[in-house]
C-alpha cells in the first residue's frame, strides 16, 4: 500500500509539473522582458463612425472605455504634431490577454492615403488576422452589416496549409484589409 500511495504522489507531481511546463531535466525558461504578450494596434481612420461601426458590427470588437492624450504630450512623445489624440478602443477577447485595436480620427490634420489595393503595394502593416470560431458565421454576420468579401472568399486553405480552414477577406471604410480564417464549411 505504501509502494501504491508513493506511486500516486509521484504521479500527481509529475502531471502538475508537465501541466505547469516544468520538467526535471528541463532549464526554467529565461523570464520575459516583456510585461505582456498582447500587442496593441493603434489605428488612424478617415472616418471614426464608419471605422467603429465595421469593426463592431462586421468583425464583432465590443468598444470599451477610451482615452485622449494631450497635445504637448503627443508632440514630446513624437505621437503627432501637437495634435490631440482621442483613442476609441475596441476589444477583441476579454481581461488582460484581449487584443486592442485604438482607432483614432484627425479632422484637421488628416493623413494621406496609402495603396491598399494588394498587400504588397506599400510597405508597413498590411492586413490583420481574425481567427474566427467559424467561418460561415463571421461570413453571416458581415453580410447581415453589409460588408462584402473581396474576391471569391471564402476559399479554403491550400494544401500544406492546416485542412478544414477557410479565409475571407474584406476591406475596412479605409481599404485597410482584414482576413477572418477558421473552420468552414462548403
Amino acid at each position: 500500500m505504501k509502494f501504491a500511495s508513493r506511486l500516486l504522489a509521484v504521479g500527481l507531481i509529475g502531471a502538475l509539473a508537465f501541466t505547469l511546463g516544468v520538467s526535471a531535466n528541463q532549464p526554467a525558461a529565461p523570464e520575459s522582458s516583456f510585461a505582456t504578450e498582447v500587442i496593441d494596434l493603434g489605428m488612424v481612420v478617415s472616418d471614426l463612425d464608419r471605422s467603429l461601426k465595421f469593426y463592431k458590427d462586421v468583425i464583432g470588437f465590443e468598444e470599451i472605455d477610451g482615452f485622449s492624450v494631450p497635445p504637448q504630450f503627443a508632440l514630446d512623445t513624437g505621437l503627432a504634431n501637437k495634435v490631440q489624440l482621442d483613442v476609441h478602443v475596441l476589444v477583441l477577447g476579454k481581461g488582460e490577454k484581449a487584443t486592442k485595436l485604438k482607432l483614432m480620427q484627425f479632422k484637421t490634420e488628416p493623413g494621406a492615403r496609402v495603396d491598399n489595393s494588394f498587400i504588397h503595394s506599400s510597405y508597413g502593416f498590411r492586413y490583420l488576422t481574425i481567427a474566427v470560431k467559424d467561418v460561415n458565421a463571421a461570413v453571416s454576420r458581415a453580410a447581415k452589416a453589409g460588408a462584402k468579401p473581396i474576391a471569391k472568399c471564402p476559399v479554403p486553405l491550400p494544401e500544406g496549409l492546416p485542412a478544414g480552414l477557410a479565409l475571407a477577406n474584406y476591406r475596412d471604410p479605409d481599404g485597410n484589409l482584414v482576413e477572418l480564417v477558421g473552420p468552414w464549411k462548403q
